[in-house]
């Protein structure tokens, strides 16, 4: 088996052999497949499920699919609506139950998934993601057990951009497209086959029975083309070194007013947002009174309710939650987990319903000098 961190070139046919590894090694595969006109994140079960075929057409509020020119890449695509934190932190999960047995309550602490998921197809922004998700609830003080226990599980097949949307920009934010960090393998898609660094013991061990082959540089300067090629692609740039100051100075800008006149507090860009991390709790029990849980639920700061408090609401108009959203995204996160919670993935773009912009909207606070 290829050594940790070797570069080696694979045939597309070997996917197949790498996806019976992942299965018979126990995992169960999910990764991006065309599902009601859109790239989303299922489970998998050959090479054959994935985009083959297929790519998308994404601006400010728009998306869209259509036949790729490429016509032998599985990953001719950019980041569709959907996260990997789904699979680290479902939008529903139960904390705590308890249970009426003989007149006395039992409390059962919730269990983390028996499932091992491999993911495919994990691009440079998105494992940024990830890393920054892992910050949030396996850093610090306070550590959640069920996303630690899953993410320890789990096994990532990264993919290197080979192209960009017009609403990407993943290079501003330093996060790609090219991937670094912990993944288990890595891969380049060319025309006709791969191009993969090792990433990890079990990464290696997923090749067995393939035909790779060692690397040659010109291999190497293939796929570093690929990625450079993404690199050059995108358009969207964003001014980061100042970002805390610059958002905190302002946060009576006028900007504030008339993009709350634009927002619908729809919360589409905290759902797609594959950092974005707030919940609610809910408690329930069953009409007999013998069952009660407590269930943590997604939810969103651009939702009114989510700031209510004793009292009454903190943020009750628009431009007070959109505030909130982008100076936490790029200024107060970076104070609480020293990194911003932005990638530069695009989808707050893409998918916001009147195609509000999170690059034009700081650009505007920049350049608009308030007197």
């Amino acid at each position: 088996m290829p050594p940790v961190s070797a570069h080696i070139t694979l045939s597309k046919s070997a996917l197949t052999r790498v996806f019976e590894n992942l299965r018979s090694a126990g995992f169960t595969l999910v990764g991006p497949r065309v599902r009601d006109g859109a790239i989303v994140l299922e489970q998998l079960q050959r090479p054959e499920d994935l985009p083959l075929g297929w790519t998308d057409e994404q601006s400010p509020g728009s998306y869209r699919l259509r036949r790729s020119s490429s016509n032998g890449r599985y990953f001719d695509y950019n980041c569709g609506p959907q996260s990997w934190k789904k699979y680290f932190n479902p939008p529903r999960q139960t904390m705590i139950s308890a249970v009426k047995v003989n007149g006395a309550w039992e409390f059962r602490s919730a269990a983390a998934d028996a499932v091992r998921y491999a993911f495919v197809g994990v691009r440079a922004c998105e494992l940024h993601a990830i890393q920054i998700q892992d910050r949030v609830f396996g850093g610090g003080e306070f550590q959640d057990p069920l996303y630690i226990e899953r993410r320890r599980k789990a096994f990532i097949l990264a993919v290197n951009c080979n192209r960009a949307a017009p609403t990407c920009f993943c290079t501003s934010m330093k996060t790609g497209p090219r991937v670094s960090g912990a993944f288990d393998l890595a891969l380049t898609e060319t025309g006709y086959r791969f191009i993969l660094e090792v990433g990890s013991e079990a990464g290696s061990q997923m090749l067995e029975g393939t035909d790779w082959q060692a690397a040659s540089a010109f291999d190497l300067q293939q796929a570093f083309s690929e990625t450079q090629r993404a690199e050059e692609m995108m358009s969207k740039r964003l001014e980061t070194h100042d970002l805390p100051h610059l958002l905190y100075e302002n946060l009576e800008h006028p900007r504030w007013d008339e993009v709350a006149a634009r927002c619908l507090s729809c919360a589409n860009c905290t759902m797609v947002c594959p950092t974005c991390f707030c919940s609610t709790v809910e408690e329930t029990s069953d009409l007999t009174g013998e069952k009660a849980a407590r269930t943590r639920v997604w939810d969103s700061c651009f939702v009114s309710d989510f700031s209510h408090v004793h009292g009454g609401n903190i943020r009750p108009t628009a431009r007070a939650r959109y505030r909130q959203w982008l100076s936490h995204k790029f200024a107060s996160w970076i104070d609480q987990f020293g990194k911003s919670g932005c990638v530069g993935c695009g989808r707050c773009i893409t998918w916001c319903p009147v195609g509000i912009d999170v690059t034009e909207e700081i650009k505007a606070i920049r350049t608009q000098v308030v007197p």
